[in-house]
């Protein structure tokens, strides 16, 4: 699996290879990426652009009243270490 950074900036480089300016934001737990999506954008890129995403670990769109609409996906740094995934009192 690639670090946390690689996967954001593979997301980052293909959304802006699709066309869309993208914004890479360093959080304390996880990397965004941010682009803004244009009105006009074909279905055929759509279906691109969400292949794209789904490689994040959380993605959404941020859509406005005044018409403006903010994809953007989020790569976690830190991964659960295989004992806590379950929660306390479920280890085996």
């Amino acid at each position: 699996m690639p670090a946390p950074e690689v996967s954001a900036e593979a997301i980052a480089t293909r959304l802006s290879a699709i066309g869309l300016t993208t914004r890479v934001l360093d959080h304390a737990r996880h990397t965004s990426i941010e682009a803004e999506v244009p009105e006009s954008l074909p279905a055929e890129t759509w279906r691109e652009v969400l292949e794209v995403v789904a490689k994040a670990d959380r993605f959404g769109l941020l859509a406005t009243s005044l018409g403006g609409r903010t994809l953007w996906a989020a790569v976690h740094k830190a991964v659960p270490a295989t004992g806590d995934v379950r929660g306390p009192g479920h280890q085996r």
